[in-house]
């Protein structure tokens, strides 16, 4: 509201000449702000790169604990009993 109040006070040339100033200031702007969206840019591709490879760091810790247990259970279960002990009752030698 109050820059409306301001508007109504400045004459057509003073107008003309605040929009012409700001015009300006935001021509002159531009290179900054494209500097910076540049930069954020940049920061950004940086941040989403860490992820990444924080990321695959996690998954092959993750792959590389379960691999020790997938390897303790298997001889377990393929476990035979050797031929040359006999399985069950031993008969008595007279």
């Amino acid at each position: 509201m109050e820059n409306q109040h301001v508007e109504e006070q400045m004459s057509a040339e003073e107008l003309a000449q605040r929009k012409e100033e700001m015009k300006n200031f935001y021509d002159e702007s531009v290179p900054y702000l494209e500097s910076q969206a540049k930069y954020e840019k940049l920061l950004t591709e940086i941040e989403e790169a860490r992820f990444k490879r924080a990321n695959f760091q996690y998954q092959f810790a993750m792959m590389m604990s379960q691999r020790p247990d997938m390897e303790e259970e298997e001889p377990e279960m393929n476990q035979e009993t050797p031929a040359s002990e006999p399985k069950g009752r031993k008969l008595k030698k007279s």
